[in-house]
């Protein structure tokens, strides 16, 4: 009797418990959705809004970190041999990006906005000045002689280069070769070239802008923060594909909420001129707020035999470089830039063996992006982008050497170092 009674009370108590558990499970899920409804309320582009205010005017500080590849072997390069670089920086700037000039449009559920950049020089966290010097590509002259290659006047140019001392590799200020000088040789063709001033981000700091219009996620919240519109543009027309044209996702500043481990998070990039995908890797934790980190596979920049998707990223059709890199020529007037990750990492690897000083890790090399999986907001992330020269020998300017093919440059890492 004692036994009958001990088992029946140990059955009430189990379904007491499971009751119980059953009851908060429950409530667990009811008070998620309540959460997740409330946060799909707020997380909207709309003034008021904490994410609006966040959105127009981001509030970790992001820096850009440039790192130049100062070649020590110039001569010997023009003569067919390997080129050795040393890596020289960081060289950094606190970028300022606020969205100006907002304008809400179709009853909230677009808004217009352009979003200016500018940056400036941080000595305490940089290794060295913008009066540094470094030995690079000389990218007006080598962009020259390949838009002349086939030209009439390739001999006048090759003349008068040589006539002016102009070769393939110079010495350039730091602070010249970012933000632009008089270059001599675009000076003595103009008009025939559109500018005599040369810069990688020339007149884009504090002079120039992109035009967005982005979805407020209104009535979806998974469109917030998406672009609709980039400098009036729907799609790209650089590219040979439909699907590589395509303008897709955000600008990697913000993400919509409620983000799960098996999302394909797109973002639009304007540096690279096409849009790219980041998928989940590991959870982590940023200052005690929890995130998902988010990078983009090695299938984003492989070649078309391993992901038939990137064809359309080969310029001109059909004429592919390999994984790991993509020929922006064509939005980069005409200049021969090839972009890649940092140290040409998770590219092929003769890229790597074909330039003595490429170390290449993905501690140092991997763009990601840690987000708060609820709100959508990017805790820290970095970009990190190599900028590369593609040198070929031209029959109109063999006075200029031999060098081999290949690409010799600057790398730089966009960062938010976290909230």
């Amino acid at each position: 009797m004692r036994l009958r009674l001990c088992c029946v009370s140990t059955a009430g108590a189990l379904c007491v418990l499971l009751l119980i558990c059953g009851i908060a499970l429950e409530l667990t899920r009811v008070l998620q959705k309540l959460i997740n409804n409330t946060v799909k309320q707020q997380i909207v582009l709309e003034n008021g809004t904490e994410a609006f205010s966040v959105w127009q005017n981001p509030p970790p500080p992001v820096y850009m970190q440039f790192y130049f590849f100062n070649l020590t072997n110039p001569a010997e390069v023009m003569t067919g041999d390997k080129p050795s670089v040393v890596q020289i920086g960081p060289y950094t700037y606190r970028e300022y990006r606020p969205m100006e000039e907002v304008k809400f449009m179709d009853n909230g559920t677009r808004v217009a906005a352009i979003n200016p950049k500018t940056y400036v020089f941080e000595p305490n966290m940089s290794r060295g000045s913008q009066d540094d010097l470094v030995r690079t590509v000389n990218i007006p002259a080598v962009t020259v002689m390949e838009k002349f290659k086939d030209s009439i006047l390739a001999r006048f140019i090759s003349d008068l280069m040589k006539a002016k001392g102009v070769g393939v590799f110079e010495m350039f200020r730091v602070g010249d070769l970012l933000w632009g000088y008089e270059d001599p040789l675009l000076k003595e063709l103009h008009p025939l070239v559109p500018d005599d001033h040369f810069g990688l981000f020339y007149k884009k700091n504090g002079t120039d802008y992109d035009s967005y219009v982005f979805l407020t996620g209104k009535p979806d919240y998974q469109d917030f923060a998406s672009i609709d519109e980039w400098n009036g543009q729907r799609s790209l027309n650089w590219w040979s594909s439909e699907e590589c044209n395509m303008i897709n996702g955000t600008d990697g500043a913000s993400f919509h909420p409620i983000i799960t481990k098996a999302d394909r998070l797109y973002i639009f990039s304007s540096d690279l001129c096409r849009s790219l995908y980041v998928q989940y890797e590991c959870d982590v934790s940023v200052q005690g707020v929890p995130g998902f980190r988010f990078v983009p596979p090695a299938d984003v920049f492989s070649s078309p035999d391993i992901n038939p998707d990137n064809a359309g990223f080969c310029v001109p059709p059909g004429h592919c470089l390999g994984s790991g890199l993509l020929n922006a020529s064509v939005c980069k007037q005409g200049a021969p830039i090839i972009m890649s990750s940092p140290h040409f990492y998770q590219a092929d690897k003769k890229f790597v063996e074909d330039i003595w000083g490429m170390k290449p890790n993905k501690e140092e090399h991997q763009t990601f992006a840690d987000i708060n999986p609820l709100t959508g907001i990017v805790l820290q992330g970095a970009k990190r982008v190599q900028v590369n020269v593609y040198l070929q020998q031209h029959s109109s300017f063999r006075k200029f050497g031999t060098c081999p093919h290949g690409g010799y440059g600057l790398d730089w890492s966009d960062s938010s170092p976290g909230c």
